[in-house]
């Protein structure tokens, strides 16, 4: 068995689309990946994480999972957040700085206030997209936006109110390396930079979802509870949600950042290919009624010796 992974279409890549957005300190800038062929696209917004490196973290990362989404069908919306270290010179002194939650969350509802701007700016795309099946996927602190826009909550520390980001026209969603819960959990290191982590509460994340976590993903720097607090969001939110715990993956999921990246400490092609053809396989098999692309991806990628990962569902 072998995930090794063939594009299935020339993919066309279009950056930046601007969208001006009042009171944001500067333009929504995204980077938009569609096939070359197709109607009636499905789309995918794209939270980047927050990592060592400049551009990983904005809408020039994330190009084996962007561009290969698109290869198999979807048009991918990757947004640069406030967050970005791409920003931190005009951004670095604001409120919500430096990790900025809500208005991540934020930029998100925007795209989608706008879908039909998108769609117009990027040239060959008119008319191809359906906007009715819509789903958000990211990685790391992006997975933390994707909880919030899927329904989980965040006591703001700033104020003590609750924020609720629930985005209902999202069908369905992808949480990659996710944080877990907050707490006592949230006792390492860096967690003074995150403060909001503390507060989360997955038990509001209605929305259906795919956790993805890695079972050598250890994040010391926020918590000793171990890989397993990747898992958090599946264990403490309700169903329908379904876990993707991969062998052997650390934080970077084989190397889903980017091409060749420094900080992916376990890169592995084989792992970022399955990577993409499961996530894809789930979100086909959850915006198209009678789609059997999951449960045939899960068949070739974690059954058999040759698993690269075991899946559970609720």
């Amino acid at each position: 068995m072998s995930p090794s992974y063939t594009p299935a279409s020339p993919v066309l890549s279009y950056s930046p689309v601007v969208l001006p957005v009042p009171g944001r300190p500067v333009d929504l800038e995204l980077r938009v990946s569609v096939p070359a062929e197709g109607t009636g696209l499905p789309v995918i917004l794209l939270s980047h994480g927050h990592g060592r490196s400049n551009n990983l973290s904005s809408f020039n990362g994330y190009g084996p999972l962007a561009n290969a989404w698109a290869a198999l069908g979807f048009v991918v919306i990757q947004p640069t957040h406030l967050s970005s270290r791409t920003l931190s010179s005009h951004v670095a002194d604001l409120p919500g700085a430096p990790l900025f939650w809500r208005s991540r969350a934020e930029d998100m509802g925007h795209i989608l206030d706008r879908l039909d701007v998108v769609e117009q700016a990027v040239p060959q795309l008119a008319g191809r997209l359906d906007a009715s099946k819509t789903a958000v996927a990211g990685h790391s602190l992006g997975g933390f936006t994707a909880a919030q826009l899927l329904g989980a909550r965040i006591t703001d520390p700033d104020t003590g109110q609750v924020a609720d980001l629930t985005e209902p026209r999202l069908t369905a969603g992808v949480l990659l390396a996710a944080p877990g819960r907050g707490g006592d959990a949230l006792n390492g290191p860096y967690a003074e930079i995150a403060p909001f982590f503390r507060t989360v509460d997955y038990s509001a994340m209605a929305t259906q979802a795919l956790v993805v976590a890695g079972d050598k993903d250890d994040s010391r720097h926020f918590t000793d509870v171990g890989p397993q607090w990747h898992a958090d969001p599946y264990t403490l939110a309700p169903g329908p949600k379904t876990l993707l715990t991969l062998f052997g993956a650390e934080h970077g999921l084989g190397g889903i950042a980017g091409y060749d990246a420094a900080e992916t400490t376990d890169e592995n092609p084989d792992m970022v290919a399955a990577v993409v053809r499961l996530t894809a396989a789930y979100l086909r098999s959850r915006l198209f009624d009678g789609d059997e692309a999951w449960s045939v991806a899960c068949r070739a990628l974690t059954t058999g010796p040759d698993a690269l990962g075991r899946v559970e569902s609720k």
